[in-house]
């Protein structure tokens, strides 16, 4: 589903790699937790995976499609086989709940029926259906993260990165979120999170990929965190 083959990424107003020569496979399926300490290169990674960043070499492909050389008109059709989940929610606090997950839908020029028909399904999967007509504001921090999620998935994305969703949170709540995303990979989306949440990593036995100084360190199957942080 997801492959990184030599990708090497150059900014140009340093010089300095922050990612380099990096090859790994994702299957449909998988859950990954992308780890590393500040500044290794985690965050340019999941900018590559998002087209908001190309590759100084190296390929990057996503459904047997070689994106590398994706021209711009491309990049929204890419975008709508993934949801994201970033660490501070990103929800439009002058809509509903309803109204943040649903525009989800209205921009991809779902149909109205679809929307009605949708949306209450994945405000039900996270939990939030009785907060169909709340605000943000009205809302703690990992009801807002919920809602986030079910406005990642209200499209029915192959697969959700998640970077950094449970940084804002507190330890309960994060691994509710968590739990909650694993609940998502069951039922067959591909879920890629970056995380610097050591407890969690431990505890959920996942594929940990960790990148150092721009490089993958380790690959493992049932990884931990591995470091202090």
């Amino acid at each position: 589903m997801i492959i990184f083959n030599n990708v090497s990424k150059v900014y140009d107003d340093n010089g300095a790699k922050a990612l380099e020569d990096i090859s790994f496979c994702i299957e449909r399926g998988e859950f990954v937790f992308i780890v590393g300490p500040s500044g290794a290169g985690k965050s340019t990674l999941i900018k590559l995976l998002m087209h908001e960043e190309t590759p100084t070499s190296g390929e990057v492909i996503i459904n047997n499609v070689n994106v590398t050389g994706l021209k711009r008109k491309d990049i929204p059709y890419l975008r709508r086989n993934m949801g994201v989940v970033f660490q501070d929610f990103r929800l439009l606090p002058k809509k509903t709940v309803y109204e943040n997950v649903s525009f989800a839908m209205e921009i991809i020029g779902a149909s109205r029926r679809d929307i009605r028909r949708q949306v209450p399904n994945v405000l039900s999967m996270v939990g939030l259906s009785h907060k169909a007509k709340s605000y943000p504001s009205q809302l703690s921090g990992g009801e807002q993260q919920r809602v986030a999620v079910a406005r990642a998935l209200v499209n029915n994305p192959a697969f959700l990165i998640a970077d950094e969703p449970t940084g804002n949170l507190n330890p309960k709540t994060a691994m509710e979120i968590v739990e909650l995303l694993n609940e998502v990979n069951k039922r067959g989306t591909t879920v890629i999170m970056a995380t610097h949440a050591k407890d969690i990593v431990d505890q959920m036995k996942k594929r940990v990929i960790a990148i150092e100084d721009g490089v993958i360190a380790r690959d493992e199957a049932r990884g931990v965190y591995g470091y202090e942080d």
